[in-house]
């Protein structure tokens, strides 16, 4: 059974933690996109059609998907580094200027011609979700285009403190990426933090940390999602043999957190949100969490219940949210 001892997160402890990071610098290498949210109110139903108009009142662009991450840790002080490819298109141009406005490093991006910018837009009414559009090409980077992001983040990949694999099952890893990938990173003794996804079937051995939610551990085991909490300690064993990682965290919604490590009970750590308004984006925000507290030499377990406390935070807030180290200390004061 999971070990139910949870550490304590004193804001003392915290606030030497969230001062080690900003001294780091983190590359994440991943499917970019930008996120567009539009804002209205709804007064009626279309005359057209059974659906509610949407009055446009404002509009929002946020850095989307891996580049989510980067903004993330951006967020937290860390200098973010980022490689991926976009298009050569106005949604690509304009992900840039949010990027470097942010201060999160460019150099590591690709832009190709035939490749469009993802964008998905998102049109709420009433604080809620009315529809979500999404523009992309669902062909897959070509190889030159995928080696050329791959060279880029190895160059980037020496000067960071460790490296986070963000996919989002857009295209952009395969095998032979992944391989070279974390095999530069324990070349150069840096952790390597992946966020895996459901429609991608990769093995990630010799990552530092694997953080797959409860359906994709299933998925990486050929097996039918459960509900059983045996079957989930039973999973998170076996991933985390086969892929030879450090640490596996097993991310299961409103049930928390599990952490395996070798040789250890499994860690359970229970969910931190008090209101759920928007899950969308709170992966990225674990994940950045997670490698940020790896890379400070932070142990396995603070920096899960770290993630944990910061997921608890940004699911509380409206869209591809962020948190700061002010709510995390906050957060951590109403908990303690």
């Amino acid at each position: 059974m999971p070990d139910s001892t949870q550490i304590h997160l004193s804001p003392s402890r915290l606030r030497t933690a969230l001062a080690r990071f900003r001294r780091l610098r983190i590359l994440v290498v991943g499917d970019l996109m930008l996120d567009e949210f539009i804002y209205g109110r709804v007064s009626r139903i279309s005359p057209e059609a059974p659906v509610p108009v949407v009055h446009v009142e404002k509009e929002k662009a946020y850095p989307g998907g891996a580049a989510n991450v980067g903004r993330n840790l951006a967020a937290i002080g860390i200098h973010a580094e980022l490689s991926g490819g976009i298009g050569q298109d106005s949604a690509g141009q304009r992900l840039l200027g949010l990027l470097r406005h942010s201060k999160i490093g460019t150099s590591g991006i690709c832009r190709s011609r035939k490749f469009p910018t993802i964008l998905k837009t998102r049109i709420l009414a009433r604080q809620q979700q009315v529809v979500r559009v999404d523009r992309e090409e669902p062909s897959h980077l070509s190889p030159k285009e995928r080696n050329a992001v791959l060279r880029k983040a190895l160059q980037v990949l020496p000067r960071c403190d460790a490296v986070i694999l963000e996919d989002y099952g857009k295209g952009l890893f395969d095998q032979p990426f992944v391989d070279e990938l974390l095999q530069a990173a324990r070349k150069h003794k840096i952790p390597s933090a992946v966020d895996p996804n459901i429609h991608n079937s990769l093995h990630w051995n010799g990552a530092t940390l694997v953080k797959p939610n409860r359906a994709e551990a299933f998925s990486a085991l050929a097996q039918p999602d459960s509900s059983n909490p045996k079957d989930w300690i039973a999973a998170g064993e076996e991933l985390l043999v086969r892929w030879s990682c450090q640490h596996l965290l097993l991310t299961l919604g409103e049930h928390g957190m599990i952490l395996f490590q070798p040789n250890e009970k499994p860690y359970s750590i229970p969910s931190r949100a008090r209101e759920v308004y928007d899950v969308s984006g709170a992966g990225d925000t674990v994940i950045s969490l997670l490698a940020a507290g790896l890379a400070a030499g932070l142990t396995g377990q603070i920096s899960s219940e770290l993630a944990n406390l910061a997921a608890g935070i940004v699911v509380g807030k409206l869209g591809t949210a962020t948190v700061t180290p002010e709510e995390i200390l906050e957060a951590a004061r109403n908990h303690g």
